[in-house]
């Protein structure tokens, strides 16, 4: 008995290993913003990074957490739902339909899905 509860540790040590080396490396394929000279990368750097970071990872400000752009819970968000976020502000984050244009919406809601997170192109 003793031997089968060490057994299932060791796989639960070895799974939860290989699911974060997994994660870590799906992840290590997003860009560099810093280093990124794309259009997308330098609206982000102008207008997004005092809040979110410079690397999109969050940052507390004023004793709170703004969420990371590149995993959590806007994973788990559509492009749509992101968008609407990016135009329309939800406090405390700010509208930005009157500073972006349409096309750079767009552009900040794809650069975020796939550049920030990696995501594959629907």
């Amino acid at each position: 008995m003793l031997k089968l509860k060490v057994l299932l540790i060791f796989l639960f040590i070895v799974f939860g290993i290989a699911a974060c080396v997994q994660t870590e490396s799906k992840r290590s394929n997003a860009i560099v913003i810093a280093e990124s000279k794309s259009y997308e990368a330098s609206l982000y750097r102008q207008n997004c990074a005092i809040c979110h970071g410079a690397e999109a990872y969050g940052k507390e400000m004023d004793g709170k957490f703004v969420p990371s752009l590149r995993f959590g819970d806007i994973e788990n968000k559509s492009e749509q739902e992101i968008y609407e976020q990016i135009a329309h502000g939800k406090l405390p984050m700010p509208a930005f339909q009157n500073q972006l244009t349409e096309e750079e919406i767009q552009r900040m809601v794809k650069f975020i899905r796939h550049d920030l997170q990696g995501k594959e192109e629907k």
